[in-house]
């Protein structure tokens, strides 16, 4: 079963074929990786074999194994994932750490995280973070819903809600002590040569960041200059040849303190900046 699932998968130009093959058979078995080393030589059953395979025609389809498997993990937290949002991604993880490092563990905050799609940085900020309270941003309401249900998965609802409506409409910008965000940065033009995983499964509106892929960034320092309480911190992700961009537009807003860091790829990944006290 494993080498008819690997196949399949790099015929489909799979690059992670084997690999992929067993993580599908062994969710679909209901057992560990490594209990496919122990029943290596069993019979699969039946219906294991059918899911198997229709999970295989779902992936030779290139829908991504995330949302076939249904979950995936994100800075050690484990999350819902299907259609509905962003899948979360290891890149992201270095803009969580930015964002923990302009937090501080030993007093109550308030961070909120704007356009959250899963929830997957506002849960990691509050789960390393236990007096934190937070909120969530979201304007599509597929997303907010699946937000809602992995905070409440992960214990942190108690904690955390869901505002559900456009950035430009939420009024607790005075009270975040920290605001993050993975706004939608791909420019328009881009979107038709992204791979089909990400431009067929993805959200449009969570990658569609208009013809320059700054429109997201314009509207929320303008937003965040305006409203946002002095002394707190903006923390965003951002595509690999925005640095340079983004940090004029928070330089331009009167924003203090601006840098930025690179993730596990080498790429510029997380730019932050601070409202300066009048």
């Amino acid at each position: 079963m494993l080498a008819e699932g690997a196949a399949q998968l790099q015929a489909a130009g799979i690059e992670t074929a084997r690999l992929e093959a067993r993580w599908l058979l062994a969710h679909m078995a209901g057992l560990q990786m490594s209990d496919l080393i122990m029943h290596g030589r069993d019979a699969v059953p039946t219906e294991d074999c059918k899911a198997f395979r229709a999970a295989l025609a779902r992936r030779v389809a290139h829908e991504p194994i995330q949302h076939i498997l249904g979950t995936t993990e994100f800075y050690g937290l484990e999350f819902l994932c299907d259609a509905r949002a962003l899948i979360p991604r290891p890149d992201s993880e270095c803009v969580v750490e930015e964002a923990l490092r302009r937090i501080p563990a030993d007093r109550p905050v308030q961070v909120a995280d704007l356009g959250t799609g899963s929830g997957c940085l506002l849960a990691a900020l509050l789960t390393n973070r236990p007096q934190a309270q937070g909120r969530g941003v979201e304007a599509n309401l597929a997303a907010a819903s699946l937000a809602q249900e992995n905070l409440a998965k992960l214990g942190l609802s108690d904690r955390a809600d869901i505002f559900e409506g456009s950035w430009a409409n939420w009024q607790g910008w005075g009270e975040a002590d920290l605001i993050i965000s993975n706004p939608p940065y791909i420019a328009s033009a881009e979107i038709d040569s992204l791979m089909p995983e990400v431009r067929a499964h993805d959200p449009m509106d969570a990658l569609d960041g208009g013809p320059d892929g700054l429109v997201s960034y314009r509207q929320i320092i303008r937003l965040a200059a305006a409203h946002m309480k002095r002394g707190a911190w903006l923390v965003f992700e951002i595509g690999h040849d925005q640095r340079e961009a983004v940090s004029t537009l928070l330089q331009e807003a009167g924003f203090a303190e601006i840098d930025s860091s690179k993730d596990l790829g080498g790429n510029d990944r997380a730019v932050w900046a601070q409202l300066p006290n009048l």
